[in-house]
């Protein structure tokens, strides 16, 4: 395998995200974006960098919590911002380069990518620094190229394109601007050739910015003046792939692409989908056997669905279902675990591990384990806060808990036990019993038409 190392731009501010959020954690499909494109990078090289300066502790510190110490950080000073501004600003005083050397990187080949781009994948990033070149440019072809870098080409009949420039689009003339092959944001380069590069960057354009993209023509020069042949190569890109991020609007793009890839994955492992463009899967989850999955259910978290049947308009957070429907509105919130169940409609569940159970409709089961044979009733809830901490219910098999019944936790229900309709139940309930706590009802003879009796008129 190829060893390159890789360092990934992502000090900007991100201002057309329109957030107080850094751009780069926000997420599709559970996943930030920054910490998409790095695990990717990490699938490839062993060299990774991490260029960061605006709420650089918040993104560190995510990484750190996904990968650990396999990342090196370098983090931009306010001058550096100030007096480089730019891609090419931020890798020129990173403290990556110094003395004609990026001494702070392992291999001679070096891939530069962006953290707004989530979706591309290691086999792109491979096939990019591997092609051969000294300097690899990824492109994409687009219909509407505003926004967008235009790349101009020495000749787009050669099978290995030949790059002259990459020409900003406020500095494009009429004839760029009308170009359609546009500047991806991924490149590749000999690390010598960027080292001795960088420093002859200037900031004479209509952004006062250090454009990385400078670098091409920087270099153009440079292997002239060596008599080489200019090989600066376009690699072209798969434009859904490549996208950048820097709006809501394209976040939810990027998001709606990747749960295409989802979806399909899923069916593809034979799982049944209703309607699934109205589907929300997230990264991490997994499906085992023929499972079905029905219109506007949301699936989130590290969950597993394994032979079972989540129902029309039902959310699962972080959870474990196994050989079990779900469903329809049903809310299985985190940490739980429910295998061979029945949970109807309007029915939440959180932490809470049910095996063989029946909870038809309208209940709310929290911080509880329920034992097969199990029927929990219409209305009942657990009631396992107390306003200072969680508390848990047990309750044991062959339990039947009539509606409308309050567990107020900490409490135990033995197996083979009943709970009467309408029941607040604080203490534990023994094998066998019944257990009832309702006030005796009673009957007043004649009270509906008193109650209702109309007044004698006063003027009569």
């Amino acid at each position: 395998m190829a060893k390159f190392s890789t360092i990934i731009l992502a000090a900007g501010v991100g201002s057309r995200m329109k957030s107080h959020k850094p751009k780069v954690l926000h997420s599709i499909c559970g996943k930030s974006m920054i910490a998409r494109i790095t695990e990717a990078a990490l699938l490839v090289s062993d060299d990774v960098h991490i260029v960061l300066y605006h709420q650089k502790e918040f993104i560190e510190a995510h990484l750190r919590q996904y990968f650990g110490a396999k990342l090196e950080f370098i983090t931009l000073h306010t001058q550096d911002c100030e007096n480089f501004p730019g891609t090419g600003g931020a890798l020129m005083d990173s403290g990556l380069a110094s003395r004609g050397q990026m001494f702070r990187v392992k291999y001679p080949r070096t891939l530069v990518l962006n953290g707004d781009m989530p979706l591309i994948s290691p086999e792109s990033m491979r096939a990019i620094v591997t092609t051969n070149a000294p300097i690899v440019l990824s492109t994409i072809t687009l219909e509407n190229p505003s926004g967008y870098g235009r790349v101009v080409l020495e000749s787009t009949s050669s099978h290995t394109p030949k790059v002259l420039k990459i020409v900003e689009e406020k500095d494009c003339n009429e004839q760029e601007r009308d170009i359609t092959l546009v500047n991806a944001g991924i490149y590749a380069f000999d690390t010598e050739l960027l080292a001795s590069t960088l420093p002859k960057l200037n900031n004479d354009n209509a952004q006062r910015e250090y454009y990385l993209t400078d670098v091409i023509a920087l270099a153009r020069e440079d292997l002239a003046k060596e008599s080489q042949v200019p090989l600066i190569t376009a690699f072209y890109g798969d434009a859904r792939e490549f996208m950048g991020v820097n709006s809501k609007s394209e976040l939810a793009q990027a998001e709606a692409i990747r749960l295409q890839t989802l979806r399909q994955r899923a069916m593809d492992q034979g799982v049944i989908m209703r309607l699934p463009e109205s589907i929300y899967l997230e990264e991490w989850v997994e499906f085992e056997g023929e499972c079905e999955i029905e219109n506007n259910v949301r699936i989130c978290g590290i969950s597993a669905i394994k032979h079972s049947h989540i129902k029309a308009g039902s959310v699962v957070e972080h959870s474990v279902i196994e050989h079990s429907d779900i469903g329809p509105m049903a809310h299985i919130r985190p940490h739980s675990h429910i295998s061979h169940t029945h949970i109807g409609n309007f029915v939440e569940t959180k932490s809470v591990h049910l095996d063989g159970v029946k909870a038809g409709h309208l209940s709310y089961l929290g911080d509880c384990e329920i034992g097969s044979g199990s029927n929990v009733g219409a209305g009942v809830i657990t009631c396992n806060y107390d306003g200072k901490q969680k508390h848990r219910t047990i309750i044991g098999q062959n339990v039947f808990i009539g509606s409308d019944t309050q567990l107020v936790a900490p409490v135990e229900i033995e197996s083979n036990s009943i709970i009467g309709a309408g029941s607040t139940i604080t203490t534990n309930v023994k094998s066998g019993a019944l257990a009832l706590s309702r006030a005796k009802q009673t009957h007043i003879a004649g009270f509906f038409h008193r109650f209702f009796a109309k007044p004698q008129d006063s003027t009569h």
